[in-house]
């Protein structure tokens, strides 16, 4: 092996390991903060808050996974470690960012605390009639 390729091999592992490692990074808003892991329906989730803003990652491997679907699963995974409402969903199947609907004040810092990992099942999945939207009926147990 010329020192050329030895140099080229390891620099294209440095790349590859690179990627990997960003794979599963915060954003630049939600660094240093709790990670709170959700499984819902198949799409497991690490969700970050902060502020009126949730960051959703998700971690697990999905053969085409589609926005639609996945966007549904994590803002439910948002409002569930927040426990506020999410009014908007932005991103795609890799990573979402939601905006929070808390209130006055923001999402309470004593349900922040409680980071883990839920696993959720769908009882029930129905479209409201009033807002076009995709609702799920969920019981979610911390593991």
């Amino acid at each position: 092996m010329t020192g050329q390729g030895f140099v080229m091999r390891l620099c294209l592992l440095f790349i590859a390991i690179s990627f990997i490692m960003a794979c599963n990074s915060a954003g630049p808003h939600f660094r240093g903060l709790l990670v709170t892991s959700v499984t819902l329906d198949g799409s497991t989730f690490d969700i970050r808050v902060n502020g009126h803003l949730a960051e959703a990652i998700r971690t697990n491997v999905e053969y085409a996974p589609r926005f639609g679907p996945v966007q549904t699963r994590a803002q439910k995974a948002m409002e569930l470690v927040s426990g506020c409402r999410v009014k908007e969903v932005r991103g795609d199947q890799a990573q979402a960012t939601g905006l929070l609907n808390c209130g006055k004040g923001g999402p309470s810092p004593d349900r922040l605390k409680r980071q883990g990992e839920y696993d959720c099942l769908t009882l029930d999945s129905y479209i409201s009639p009033a807002t076009n939207e995709v609702v799920l009926d969920l019981d979610c147990t911390l593991i």
